[in-house]
């Protein structure tokens, strides 16, 4: 019999690449999201097989899942700067309430829960690159602590049902990633560096593009994932490309990339944006014999071709600008 894993947030970009690489392990999949960010466009072809399942539900609510479950993957939350920052309830607490659900469950189920933990609880981090071992440097009250916060709450809270209810727990942080099926509104450089060039406007720089980032493609990340699964490790593992780029730079390899004639232009960096973002890998390279292996010039091929092919309607209909203020 299939082993089962309940993948929260299954409809998302990275919940969605987890469901086929689960499909593909043979186990059978329940995908749950409330699609609030989430699209089904992501997981359509997936409806036909015997071994998927999709519940249309919130996290944040009672979950009730039936059968036996052997692992839960959490990652339901809203992860980019312009869903958090219009929906910032609800980030709180699908990371308080949702995850406290998805951990009873684990409990009720007597499954190993993996949760999706992020850079983000570094905060505007002080120290570079940035390790585990790194408590972080976070405004609990800016306008992004609803979305920092959250994730350091959840992984406090797991932390606390594997020490206290003996659970088998395994928290991943999640360093910048992309590919296809990200959405050209989520705020994120890249795909909002794509859009503009895709619909010909010049490309848009906060600050003056000196802060850095470092871009995982999703197959990477999706292996570092399932490695750390299946490990007996319990305390946080950085996974993410130690690649690091300017954002300046970055968007002269997007012109590059499209072969668009586009122009950089700059505005105001955002409050408690961070300067410096670049994972030490030194402890998934150790525990799970995990590194990248996607170049950033292979995968943004792949990922150009996927926005590429969009209908033109979503290109256009994601155009709107990303504020940290509002």
């Amino acid at each position: 019999m299939s082993k089962r894993v309940l993948i929260t947030g299954g409809a998302g970009f990275l919940g969605s690449h987890l469901c086929d690489r689960f499909i593909n392990e043979g186990f059978h999949v329940i995908a749950m999201d409330n699609l609030i960010t989430g699209d089904l466009k992501n997981i359509e072809h997936m409806f036909k097989l015997e071994q998927f399942e999709f519940y249309h539900h919130d996290v944040s609510k009672f979950i009730h899942v039936p059968g036996e479950l052997d692992y839960i993957l959490h990652f339901a939350s809203p992860a980019s700067p312009i869903d958090y920052l219009k929906i910032p309830i609800q980030t709180l607490k699908v990371g308080s309430l949702g995850t406290h659900n998805c951990l009873g469950l684990a409990m009720a189920k007597n499954a190993r829960i993996l949760v999706a933990s992020t850079s983000e609880v570094y905060g505007d981090p002080l120290v570079h690159p940035q390790t585990e071992d790194y408590w972080g440097n976070v405004n609990p009250i800016g306008p992004r602590g609803v979305y920092d916060e959250a994730k350091r709450f959840q992984e406090a809270m797991t932390m606390g049902y594997h020490t206290y209810h003996g659970l088998e727990t395994r928290i991943v942080r999640i360093f910048n990633t992309y590919g296809p099926r990200m959405r050209l509104n989520d705020g994120r450089a890249l795909p909002a560096f794509i859009g503009q060039a895709l619909r010909g406007e010049d490309l848009t720089v906060f600050g003056d593009g000196s802060q850095t980032r470092s871009f995982c493609y999703v197959d990477d990340l999706v292996e570092g994932i399932y490695r750390l699964l299946m490990s007996d490790y319990v305390n946080p593992v950085n996974i993410g490309n130690p690649d690091e780029i300017s954002i300046k730079d970055f968007a002269e390899e997007i012109i590059e990339l499209t072969g668009t004639d586009q122009k950089v232009t700059y505005q105001p960096l955002p409050r408690d944006d961070p300067k410096q973002r670049q994972p030490d890998i030194t402890r998934a390279k150790e525990i799970l014999d995990w590194e990248p292996t996607v170049s950033r010039a292979d995968g943004l091929k792949v990922t150009f071709e996927y926005f590429k092919n969009l209908p033109e309607e979503d290109l256009y209909k994601y155009a709107y600008p990303r504020s940290f203020d509002k």
